[in-house]
């Protein structure tokens, strides 16, 4: 297409190179990086760290626990300081910065900003500004989350993300931070990943509340498309210019036997509420859409999954980056600009992640050239960090990070994604990995 230059690679293959003003970065939150929080999560973990412990014997394979011992150690699940984000965030910018990257996603922590109902925090604020302009100081555009997925424990006392004042609560607190900040921030995500906090929270029961209901998915389905939507039209009185979305997570879902009729049908349930649904509840009230890709779901009626899990992340998820271009090619219709916020695997002897980088752009490069508008890349996570009910085991980061010291360290791969950030291209496949249509 002619929004393109190929270049030549050293094999004399074209390079392919993405469109100029690409966003290249990577992402975090508050909860999982910064340390220090006071929320319903953070109360959570301390009420079920050794429960977790001894769960983890019967969920996880012997490979995973002999490789990660500390998974059966309740600390594991304390996010505690974590990585220390919240007074070393200059220090991680700075490796960002050096590793060409020129945007950066991250979250603001609710509970620090409005720890009583109606009261806010003008230090907090502060120091978030402090944020911001550091990341501007640094030539990189920020992205920031206003909710993932914590909430001010007075909040979860009224019912959390069932309540009937969430999606008011949260529009005046998005409000409130809009206009605190606005004046460094172009992008706004307002919700991180609805469908997970649904599925994880009040369908598997396996998170906070643990309310494993089907009535109160659907409500939270309502309340947080309400949130959404009415943040949206808060921060759009502010100024009119801001672009806001919500952080879509995406599963690229297809039937285990395209020629049965129950595995199409299962496919297209799953799809709907997996996919669609959240936008369909946002419709006109999204500026762009925010992707985020890690699973690959062959389904089987009546919905079990069986994937060819040929090659697995840490954590056992299947590695599949073909999922991404048909997910990014199902979203053209929307004709919105896309950003890519987050996309990454756990990795602790960093032996996949450039390729898993590498090939997942290559893919989503074929989109772009397909007509995609997409306009950014954020790989998930900067830092390794405190992965929710895993805790701190899978490891996901550019950078490495040793919990007892906090030394930072970047890996080999973050230096293979760096030199694709610099150069806004990447070398294409060779001829015996070509990608099929």
């Amino acid at each position: 297409m002619d929004n393109f230059d190929k270049k030549n690679s050293s094999d004399g293959s074209k390079a392919l190179t993405f469109p100029a003003g690409f966003l290249w970065g990577a992402a975090t939150a508050a909860h999982q990086v910064e340390g220090g929080t006071n929320n319903d999560w953070t109360q959570w973990e301390k009420d079920n760290a050794e429960r977790l412990a001894k769960e983890a014997a019967g969920k996880w394979q012997t490979w995973q626990q002999e490789k990660f011992p500390e998974m059966l150690d309740p600390e594991n699940y304390i996010s505690g300081r974590a990585c220390d984000h919240y007074n070393r965030f200059e220090e991680d910018f700075d490796l960002a910065k050096s590793l060409d990257h020129n945007a950066h996603r991250f979250s603001i922590e609710w509970s620090r900003i409005e720890p009583e109902e109606g009261k806010f925090d003008e230090q907090e604020i502060e120091h978030y500004r402090h944020v911001l302009q550091a990341l501007r100081a640094r030539g990189m555009e920020p992205f920031v989350t206003l909710w993932h997925w914590t909430n001010p424990l007075w909040l979860e006392e009224k019912g959390g993300c069932e309540s009937k004042d969430f999606a008011c609560n949260f529009a005046y607190y998005s409000q409130y931070v809009v206009s605190k900040l606005g004046d460094l921030v172009n992008f706004w995500v307002t919700i991180n990943e609805p469908t997970s906090v649904i599925s994880n929270a009040y369908v598997s029961g396996n998170w906070p509340p643990q309310k494993k209901n089907i009535f109160a998915a659907q409500k939270v389905y309502r309340v947080l498309a309400d949130a959404h939507n009415q943040a949206y039209v808060e921060i759009k009185k502010i100024n009119q210019k801001f672009q806001v979305g919500f952080a879509n997570i995406l599963h690229f879902i297809e039937p285990l036997n395209s020629n049965s009729f129950f595995d199409r049908a299962t496919a297209k349930v799953f799809n709907y509420f997996v996919n669609r649904k959240f936008l369909k509840m946002t419709k006109n009230n999204n500026d762009f859409l925010a992707a985020q890709y890690y699973f690959h779901s062959r389904v089987k009626f009546p919905g079990k999954i069986k994937n060819d899990n040929k090659i697995i992340s840490d954590m056992g998820w299947e590695i599949y980056p073909e999922g991404i271009y048909h997910i990014l090619k199902n979203l053209k219709k929307y004709n919105l600009p896309i950003y890519v916020t987050e996309n990454g695997l756990a990795d602790v002897a960093d032996e996949k992640r450039a390729e898993f980088i590498k090939n997942h752009l290559i893919w989503i490069h074929r989109a772009i050239d397909e007509g995609v508008d997409v306009r950014g890349y954020f790989y998930w996570s900067l830092l390794d960090n405190f992965e929710w009910d895993k805790g701190f085991w899978p490891r996901f980061g550019l950078i490495e990070i040793d919990y007892k010291t906090l030394k930072r360290k970047i890996r080999p791969s973050a230096l293979e994604y760096a030199k694709i950030c610099k150069s806004n291209e990447i070398d294409p496949p060779r001829v015996d990995e070509r990608l099929s249509p």
